[in-house]
């Protein structure tokens, strides 16, 4: 390769990162000012860096098969910025291919127009201010604590949900608050926090990019008065498991200044067992306590639905190989469940689950259908499902593929299914994606009406993500999102 074609290869990248450069303050203004979160092709692109943005765009070749234009993209973000539009979620990236298929020397602006009718001047500079915050409250600290209260932070600039406190077991040390700030700063899967951290000992809080939040230590619900705190019907977030059914999650409600609990654990008796983007719609104000189910639950339910709808699912088999979790023995010694007291971190730990008894809560069709089991092994995050289903029709690797492709990017439940065609995807490639379930199309096996399905999931942080849909939810806070899907 000559010199003068380096000198243009490295001009363009130049000019795509001054274009994603003037990208930043305008993604910036419409999420602070307007209430617009802005995305490209489901990957949000707020707070990220010029070459973050650039790889989002990079990504859209994967899924669409050709680069999306970060020329494009700007002039759909710099349209959209003079348009006052009110709250919303906006895919930039669909927008803009969705011009380009219009006819030849439709105007940009007349077509956002069109596409953003009902939002078009929909800002109200006093609705931030009319509009309560919700309080939220995270019953528990540790791993899905944690990542809840990131993503609650990361989203406080533009949501009404408001973090106001978290409830930790006393018996710390003198440097417990300072631990408690350690542990959000620092993670060995997810890396360091993106923000700010410091200690208020005296009032006994962190405060975490502006936001207080206060740390109350209780050894149960019973002890603890919210409203001391300036809390008013908040929704506490259980995240401990030490309850799972009605009579205890309802100690919480018993508190004065929380009003509702969503319990991070599938619930046991007659609790509503809450699959986002499947059964949400069935949550009403009389839903005081619910249950998100289980990471396992919120991985396959979505890609069991549309399987389910489009070909008819008679009978199947999944298998989850789980990365550890807290509750199993680093070495060897006495644990309560079977084969759970074994090294966690030396063995293949197999072991029961009921998520594929758990998917006929969310979705009743597939009742008595399923069976399950789970094999825990030796990593820290990530894991993945096997769905072996038998189907009602015979079909092809290329049909499910592009079936489950297309889903991944237009349908409602393109914030719950992802999907990779990458020959050389491993798990930890997935830290962090917060799509309940990754489908890799490369693995996907069809013989007549038989599939394999491998669904990779971030049981940490995809589960979370799952967990603020639904306290939005609760919340009474809903998005319209745009371009509609089909």
């Amino acid at each position: 390769m000559n010199h003068a074609v380096i000198d243009q290869t490295l001009l363009r990248w130049q000019e795509k990162e001054a274009l994603a450069e003037a990208m930043i303050p305008i993604i910036g203004r419409l999420y602070r000012k307007n209430n617009v979160i802005t995305s490209i092709y489901g990957r949000q692109i707020i707070n990220q860096s010029v070459i973050q943005l650039l790889k989002t765009h990079r990504f859209v070749r994967q899924v669409e098969g050709h680069e999306l234009s970060v020329n494009e993209t700007l002039a759909v973000l710099e349209v959209l910025d003079g348009m006052n539009l009110g709250p919303a979620h906006i895919d930039i990236g669909k927008l803009a291919l969705k011009h380009k298929e219009q006819a030849m020397g439709t105007p940009l602006t007349h077509f956002l127009e069109d596409e953003l009718a009902e939002l078009k001047d929909g800002y109200d500079p006093n609705a931030r201010y009319s509009t309560p915050a919700k309080d939220v409250v995270l019953y528990g600290f540790g791993r899905i604590g944690r990542l809840l209260a990131r993503i609650l932070i990361e989203k406080a600039g533009g949501s009404p949900l408001r973090l106001r406190a978290i409830v930790v077991r006393p018996g710390g040390t003198e440097d417990d608050l300072v631990k408690r700030a350690s542990l959000l700063r620092r993670d060995s899967v997810h890396g360091s926090f993106e923000g700010t951290i410091s200690v208020d000992k005296e009032n006994s809080s962190l405060i975490v990019n502006g936001t207080a939040i206060q740390v109350i230590y209780a050894k149960s619900p019973t002890e603890i008065d919210y409203s001391r705190y300036g809390i008013k019907d908040a929704i506490v977030v259980d995240n401990t498991g030490v309850w799972r059914d009605r009579d205890g999650l309802g100690q919480h409600l018993q508190c004065p200044g929380a009003s509702r609990v969503l319990l991070t654990a599938p619930g046991k008796g007659d609790l509503k067992n809450i699959v986002y983007g499947i059964n949400h719609g069935s949550l009403t104000d009389a839903d005081t306590i619910v249950s998100a189910a289980s990471c396992t639950t919120n991985a396959i339910t979505p890609v069991l639905k549309v399987m389910n709808d489009k070909f008819g699912v008679l009978n199947g088999h999944v298998e989850t190989v789980h990365s550890y979790t807290n509750d199993q023995n680093l070495i060897d010694n006495f644990h309560k469940g079977e084969r759970r007291g074994r090294s966690a971190a030396l063995n293949m730990v197999l072991t029961e689950t009921g998520a594929a008894k758990a998917v006929a809560k969310a979705l009743p069709e597939l009742e008595g259908k399923l069976t399950g089991n789970s094999i825990r092994v030796p990593t820290p995050n990530v894991s993945m499902a096997i769905l072996s289903l038998n189907l009602n029709t015979e079909t092809s690797v290329e049909e499910v593929n592009e079936f489950l492709r297309h889903t991944s990017l237009y349908s409602d439940l393109y914030k719950q299914i992802d999907y990779t065609n990458s020959p050389e995807a491993v798990s930890t490639d997935f830290v962090g994606n917060r799509k309940t379930g990754i489908v890799d199309s490369n693995a996907t096996i069809v013989s007549g009406n038989r599939v394999n399905l491998y669904v990779w999931y971030d049981n940490e942080a995809g589960y979370s993500a799952q967990l603020v849909r639904i306290i939005h939810d609760m919340a009474g806070i809903r998005y319209q999102v745009y371009p509609r899907t089909a």
